[in-house]
């Protein structure tokens, strides 16, 4: 836990990334809102020439601002209604109901075959994390996290990450310190990392939940502000 009263919440500067504050040991600190560069996302490479299925089954994790319409665009033939029926045991009885959060069965659209092998295709180095299926436990949570982190250019490792996680929550993604300074001043400490709302708010990672209790939307605003403020979650090993 740190120590009462080290905790500020951010100002008004200008932000260089866009995600939020971590706390520490149970008190959250927010990080005072200064420009703070980072790592550039991988540049794409050009993938190897190989036969590959038209469409494969993935895990989609639905975020703030999604609709049917928009994943089935994105993702599937463009017909919702297919992309409903398909998820409509998660999803309920009305299509509209979608939130952040609930995790959709879609169908990715790959490139076509000619031949038995396909053309090479131009894609990121770092594999899009919906594109990705993973446990919804501590583990999986830091793998989506390092992912999004990987796209966004933020730094940090698996190790790092749950060093911190263990102090802060004991892994606990409902976790919330109802004690401290913060707490009194009506920001109390939340999740994994411990993040304060007006640091979350701050550092919050485009394309991540906007709930502060969601494990990895709180992993990866944490992991924003500890490169911001010490280069790397990596550099963390006590309150900060």
């Amino acid at each position: 836990m740190s120590a009462r009263g080290k905790h500020r919440r951010p100002g008004k500067s200008t932000l260089t990334r866009g995600i939020v504050a971590a706390g520490t040991g149970g008190a959250a600190l927010a990080l005072p809102i200064v420009g703070a560069t980072g790592a550039h996302a991988a540049q794409p490479a050009q993938a190897a020439s190989a036969a590959v299925p038209q469409v494969s089954l993935v895990t989609y994790k639905v975020v703030e601002g999604d609709t049917l319409a928009k994943i089935a665009k994105a993702h599937t033939t463009g017909d919702w209604k297919k992309l409903y029926k398909a998820n409509r045991a998660v999803i309920g009885d009305d299509p509209a109901a979608i939130r952040p959060g609930l995790k959709l069965t879609v169908g990715t659209k790959n490139a076509k075959t000619s031949g038995k092998t396909a053309k090479a295709t131009t894609a990121s180095a770092a594999t899009p994390a919906s594109a990705k299926t993973y446990t919804d436990d501590l583990d999986g949570w830091i793998r989506e996290s390092l992912d999004i982190m990987a796209q966004q250019g933020i730094p940090g490792t698996y190790d790092g990450i749950q060093r911190n996680i263990i102090r802060e929550s004991s892994g606990n993604p409902q976790a919330m310190n109802n004690w401290d300074s913060n707490a009194v001043a009506g920001t109390p400490s939340k999740g994994l990392l411990q993040v304060i709302d007006p640091t979350f708010t701050a550092y919050h990672v485009t394309g991540t939940s906007l709930d502060p209790f969601d494990p990895v939307a709180n992993i990866t605003a944490a992991c924003n502000y500890a490169a911001a403020r010490y280069g790397s979650i990596d550099n963390v090993f006590g309150a900060y």
